[in-house]
């Protein structure tokens, strides 16, 4: 925020309801993809800002591409870091993987909620981490839990600090997991309807950019690969640039923040409005 802030421009940066410092919501289990999209928008109609670029990290871009495409007029580029625009369906392809796969192990009621509740806020965000700093699917054995793939003698990653840390884990002790969980692991099948778009064939005709470490573990997921770099993606979203950073993971923006912002200066003032 503060490279693309001190380049001229405006930058906004709001907590997704249930995280962070907004308001958990009443009925967490009840919250949904297209409310944040929803909220996106309402933010925007109240600071009276008609056109943006929308970025998104991780599940971020599951935010801002069905943003995209239900307010194509509102968006001058779209930028995900870690999550490309996802075909539709394409979710179903993490079916494959084991059952011990953090993203199904996560999308079974009260099954993070157990294994995260053994443990502080803190000692979770250390885990996940670490965890999802590595190249590897976070994948779990049968009679294993998730938060116990990580020994407690590992270090953080050398570019997280003790102070990243603290700040992070104060913020899920007051937000708790219950709505991360709910958003989005366990709305993966919600499909968000877009006016004037195929549902089976949709277009994001903005300009857009993806970044991606090549060491992210999400490179690993079935079939992403080949989606990328066969240019499948590039069907659904015909203006889009890929970046990707050779010894970055998926945390690439936080492991190198220089070179992440260099590339993000790169694509906003080649497309101003």
């Amino acid at each position: 925020m503060i490279a693309v802030a001190n380049a001229g421009f405006r930058a906004i940066a709001p907590d997704y309801r249930g995280y962070g410092l907004s308001d958990i919501p009443a009925e967490p289990e009840k919250t949904l993809l297209v409310d944040l999209v929803k909220d996106t928008a309402s933010i925007l109609n109240s600071l009276a800002i008609s056109k943006v670029f929308v970025v998104g990290k991780d599940f971020g871009a599951m935010v801002a591409y069905p943003f995209a495409l239900s307010y194509p007029e509102k968006v001058a580029g779209v930028i995900t870091l870690g999550v490309p625009f996802m075909r539709p369906g394409g979710a179903s392809h993490l079916q494959t993987l084991p059952e011990g796969f953090y993203i199904r192990r996560w999308q079974e009621s009260g099954r993070a909620e157990a294994d995260f509740g053994r443990f502080d806020a803190k000692t979770v965000v250390r885990n996940i981490y670490i965890l999802f700093s590595k190249s590897e699917i976070p994948i779990a054995p049968e009679n294993q839990e998730i938060m116990d793939l990580v020994d407690s003698s590992t270090p953080l990653p050398s570019w997280f600090t003790e102070e990243d840390l603290e700040i992070y884990g104060d913020l899920y002790h007051k937000s708790g997991f219950q709505t991360p969980l709910q958003v989005p692991y366990r709305s993966f099948s919600e499909k968000i309807e877009s006016p004037n778009q195929n549902v089976i064939d949709p277009k994001v005709e903005a300009p857009a950019l993806f970044i991606m470490g090549e060491k992210d573990y999400v490179f690993m997921f079935p079939g992403m690969e080949e989606y990328l770099k066969s240019g499948e993606v590039k069907k659904y979203v015909p203006n889009l640039e890929i970046i990707y950073l050779p010894q970055g993971s998926h945390f690439v923006h936080e492991q190198f923040p220089h070179q992440v912002n260099q590339i993000l200066l790169n694509f906003l003032n080649s497309n101003k409005f």
